[in-house]
C-alpha cells in the first residue's frame, strides 16, 4: 500500500509545521506547555549534539502529519542500549493513514542500524487506538512506571 507518506528526520524548516504537531500532542495527553518549552525541545531536535532526534511523516503535499521523538538510553543490566520513543503523534485528521506504522518501522530499522538491542516506550493506559496499534507490532511488558519528584 503506497500512501504518499514518507518518514525524515526534521528540519530546521519544519519548526511551524512540527509545533501544530506538538502542541496537538500536548492537548490529547492534556499537558500546559507553554511557547518557550516547545521552543527547549526544538532546540533540543535541532542541535545534532543533543541526545533528543526527532523523524517527521510528511504527507506527499509536504504536510507534516506525525512525529517522533527518540533518544538512546543505556542499559545496565544488558549492557546494551536502547531506543527510547518519547513522544509520537499523528494528526488526528490522518489516523488510519499508515503514518503511526511508518514511524514506528523508522524507528525500528534506525534502532537495528545504530545497533541499538530494543525500541522501547510508555503510552496512558486509556490511550485505547494507540495501544491497540502497539499490540500489534511490540510486546507489552510488565514493567510499571513511577515518576518521583525531585523537588
Amino acid at each position: 500500500m503506497s500512501t504518499g507518506i514518507q518518514i525524515r528526520p526534521v528540519r530546521a524548516g519544519d519548526f511551524a509545521q512540527w509545533r501544530v504537531l506538538y502542541r496537538g500532542y500536548a492537548d490529547f495527553y492534556e499537558v500546559d506547555q507553554t511557547e518557550e518549552m516547545a521552543a527547549t525541545v526544538w532546540s533540543w531536535l535541532d542541535d545534532p549534539g543533543h541526545e533528543v532526534s526527532g523523524l517527521v511523516a510528511e504527507a506527499a503535499d509536504g504536510r507534516l502529519v506525525g512525529l517522533a521523538h527518540y533518544r538512546p538510553f543505556a542499559r545496565p543490566l544488558s549492557a546494551t542500549t536502547g531506543c527510547y520513543l518519547d513522544d509520537l503523534f499523528v494528526a488526528p485528521e490522518s489516523r488510519g493513514s499508515g503514518a503511526a506504522d511508518l514511524l514506528l518501522t523508522a524507528l525500528r530499522d534506525l534502532a537495528a542500524e545504530h545497533g541499538w538491542s530494543v525500541v522501547r516506550w510508555i503510552t496512558a493506559d486509556d490511550n485505547h487506538r494507540a495501544r491497540s496499534k502497539y499490540d500489534r507490532v511490540a510486546t507489552r511488558t510488565m514493567w510499571i512506571t513511577y515518576d518521583m519528584p525531585t523537588s
